[in-house]
């Protein structure tokens, strides 16, 4: 189920300037999870933006996960 949800997370240079939308529309990953923390929920979201379903704000959510489970390693200088 996560990777169908992840695919519909889109990255376009074109699009937002790059980060991650949802479906290629102009609203990204970030605008969704932050109206989620801010207490709106997924049905006033849905009122908002017609645009988006339901599985949308489950795949803005996947994928702030799967980023949030990352490691960057620092580079040694060689």
């Amino acid at each position: 189920m996560t990777e169908q949800l992840l695919r519909r997370i889109t990255h376009d240079p074109q699009v937002m300037g790059g980060r991650p939308c949802i479906r290629g529309l102009r609203v990204t990953v970030g605008t969704v999870v932050g109206l989620l923390a801010a207490s709106r929920s997924v049905e006033e979201m849905l009122r908002a933006c017609p645009s988006l379903e339901r599985d949308d704000v489950l795949a803005a959510l996947a994928y702030a996960a799967w980023r949030a489970a990352e490691h960057d390693l620092p580079l040694k200088a060689s």
